[in-house]
């Protein structure tokens, strides 16, 4: 196992701090080896095959059931989950894009899209979160190589500046809607595969879609999303934020977030 992939510096250059200031996300290659890949990835399978909740048949989902397998929180189920989501190679790169001296866990988030899995409408995540900036970031880490036939994420390049659709959650409604409107103000999707160790980072409010997985293998991956230690928990504004609150445990609005289920881990 090489343990230096998740402990050891990975080397940004000006460039990939430009993407992500510019468009909200980034794409990076060689993040981590296969070999660390394959080292964690049967644990955090095994995981959520054994906290997965869900016992709906695929076809009989609402489309938010249909988008993908998610369980929550796998590092406080396991001590190699928590070693790969304590890495400090992906934390330092999560403040660095962001540009903070420090960054928290909020939560993990196994997104296991199941073959036949439908599309991931679009989105962004800090609908659901409780956060008074937007000093947020999720690393979204495949644990196989992702071919378009597997639904890779999709990001509408820039959009993360866009405030039309933010009260929207994850739905047929804002798929059709944000579609439309970010079309209408052309903000460029972008659609790539990954490879296998590529990880991409995007800011809680760049919208996101990703395609069905018309494979016969599931989509696993594993992500780790990441706040600014200065973070302040706002006044929830919908029940997504109300029911998030409880991933800040005693957390109250105005307060940092510092509860222990949100170890600083840079």
């Amino acid at each position: 196992m090489n343990a230096t992939d998740l402990e050891t510096d990975y080397a940004l250059n000006p460039a990939d701090l430009a993407h992500f200031e510019q468009h909200g996300f980034v794409k990076l290659k060689n993040v981590l080896s296969p070999e660390t890949i394959a080292a964690y990835a049967p644990e955090i399978t095994g995981k959520v095959i054994e906290l997965n909740t869900q016992a709906v048949p695929l076809a009989e989902r609402d489309t938010y059931g249909k988008a993908f397998l998610q369980v929550t929180n796998l590092w406080q189920h396991s001590a190699k989950v928590l070693e790969f989501v304590s890495s400090p190679r992906l934390a330092r790169i999560a403040a660095e894009l962001l540009g903070v001296q420090s960054v928290r866990l909020y939560h993990d988030q196994a997104l296991y899209k199941e073959s036949g899995g439908g599309v991931t409408p679009w989105h962004a995540d800090q609908y659901y979160w409780p956060f008074a900036t937007d000093r947020c970031v999720t690393v979204w880490v495949p644990l196989q190589e992702t071919p378009m036939e597997m639904g890779p994420l999709s990001f509408a390049a820039g959009s993360h500046v866009f405030e039309h659709g933010r009260d929207l959650p994850i739905s047929d409604e804002s798929e059709r809607v944000l579609q439309k409107s970010l079309a209408e103000q052309e903000f460029a999707e972008f659609s790539e595969p990954y490879e296998l160790g590529e990880v991409s980072y995007h800011l809680g409010w760049t919208f996101h879609h990703a395609p069905a997985n018309t494979s016969d293998v599931p989509r696993r991956v594993m992500t780790v999303i990441y706040v600014d230690t200065a973070m302040v928990i706002a006044e929830p504004v919908n029940d997504a934020q109300r029911n998030d609150l409880s991933w800040i445990p005693g957390g109250k609005p105005g307060q940092l977030i510092s509860s222990p289920l949100n170890p600083v881990l840079y």
